[in-house]
């Protein structure tokens, strides 16, 4: 398989090199493997930058008003959180760690949604005094805590209402938060949406500026979202009569990225084209004004732009059965493949121009069984100490990490014209146990 067959996976930097070795922002990557250690994670700056611009200017493009907000649980630390901010975005947090990134880099406090199903007392309280743009609620419980903590502020505080369309975006069932049956948002189906409506607008406490619902992700179908927005659009004009007024309106996120290559995910472009086509159609047959847009990419814009570098510690040639090769990573720093049977490619970082003759699967180190980042692969006869490397790695790989078996999490570097720049250190073993008490 030539690397060109596979380039689109990988930032829009990456190239094969005349070493035959993978480059991504100028850099080599057996380089920044030699440098920075493996597993590593690269992102490419450029390609960051790239994806921001491009939903902003293709959903700029269909819709008068939108404000493109990166969703923080895909992958945020402080260096991307300035990048985010720099580029136009706000930003979408989910936990109080994720506001403290915002807090961080002075991210501007009136771009920041809260989101969540299960949002602290106390993280709601950091959340106003921060003086975050909206809280988006997701239960009556919530409301009722937001506006308590509102009044003991002396402010009213800034909402959106999540809706549970109840429409199905056929993605992975862990993944998709848009049905009936789900932990997330206030169902239309039962009333309970529109109890949270009612119960928002008569607080003195509250303001309430819109609608918010999200189907899942990743979600490659456009049909769910022009269908969603229409049944919450309809339940908005029903409830304009009590008081309503839709001065925002959030299809949420859940876009999805090319993660094999005989996958095909929509463009920003598209999404925008069908999401605000839908939008901007169903206020005009309803009379209802049109709100600001308020959109969540995460994946679309750091999975593309990461990629994760694995050493080859060991092969095992099991015969007639398979050939295992293991890497110094693994479900510790992505889980989902072992979580959601997620698939990736692979390709041999250090010998791109090498045929690729062996089938090999692509295990990590970590004591389970289920720990398989790639199966049944094609890759060069590989040896100790070849150089893999998985694209389209940037998103829900380093932020769902974890230290499992006491292995420390990855480096992070960032990559900009031939420059690294280290973004998160690689843990200690020092770090693994600094909360620990004797």
């Amino acid at each position: 398989m030539p690397f060109s067959e596979v380039a689109h996976l990988f930032p829009t930097t990456a190239r094969a090199n005349a070493k035959g070795h993978l480059e991504l922002g100028g850099c080599d990557a057996t380089a920044l493997a030699q440098e920075f250690g493996t597993p590593l994670y690269v992102f490419c700056e450029e390609t960051l930058r790239g994806q921001c611009r491009a939903f902003l200017k293709g959903f700029g493009a269909h819709y008068p008003n939108v404000r493109v907000l990166f969703a923080g649980k895909a992958y945020i630390n402080p260096a991307l959180a300035r990048i985010f901010r720099d580029e136009g975005l706000g930003l979408d947090v989910v936990s109080g760690g994720e506001l403290a990134v915002a807090k961080s880099v002075s991210f501007p406090p009136g771009q920041v949604y809260f989101h969540g199903n299960n949002k602290s007392t106390q993280e709601l309280k950091e959340a106003l005094e921060y003086g975050v743009g909206r809280i988006v609620l997701d239960n009556l419980d919530e409301l009722a805590r937001v506006e308590q903590l509102a009044q003991g502020l002396g402010r009213k505080a800034a909402i959106l209402v999540r809706v549970n369309p109840g429409i199905d975006p056929h993605t992975h069932s862990h993944t998709t938060t848009g049905i009936l049956d789900s932990k997330f948002g206030f169902p239309l189906a039962t009333g309970q949406a529109e109890q949270a409506v009612k119960a928002a607008l008569a607080s003195p406490h509250l303001q309430l500026v819109g609608l918010h619902f999200h189907l899942g992700s990743p979600i490659f179908e456009l049909e769910p979202y022009a269908i969603a927005i229409q049944v919450v659009l309809d339940f908005a004009a029903r409830l304009a009569k009590d008081g309503l007024a839709l001065q925002e309106f959030s299809p949420g996120g859940g876009y999805a990225i090319n993660y094999l290559r005989t996958q095909r995910a929509p463009a920003p472009e598209e999404y925008a084209e069908v999401i605000g086509g839908a939008t901007r159609q169903g206020c005009e047959a309803l009379g209802l004004p049109l709100p600001t847009l308020v959109l969540e990419p995460g994946r679309a814009i750091v999975g593309p732009a990461g990629v994760a570098l694995y050493t080859v510690g060991s092969v095992k040639p099991i015969p007639g059965v398979r050939t295992y090769a293991s890497v110094d990573g693994g479900m510790g720093d992505n889980i989902r493949p072992a979580l959601y049977d997620a698939k990736y490619e692979v390709v041999a970082a250090n010998r791109l121009a090498d045929a690729e003759t062996d089938t090999v699967t692509v295990a990590g180190k970590y004591c389970e069984s289920g720990d398989l980042l790639v199966r049944d692969t094609r890759l060069p006869p590989l040896a100790l100490g070849d150089l893999l490397a998985l694209p389209a790695a940037g998103a829900y790989a380093p932020s769902m990490a974890s230290t499992y078996n006491l292995n420390p999490r990855p480096a992070i570097v960032l990559v900009k014209n031939g420059r690294a720049r280290l973004i998160r250190r690689r843990e200690t073993y020092q770090d693994l146990m600094r909360n620990d008490v004797l």
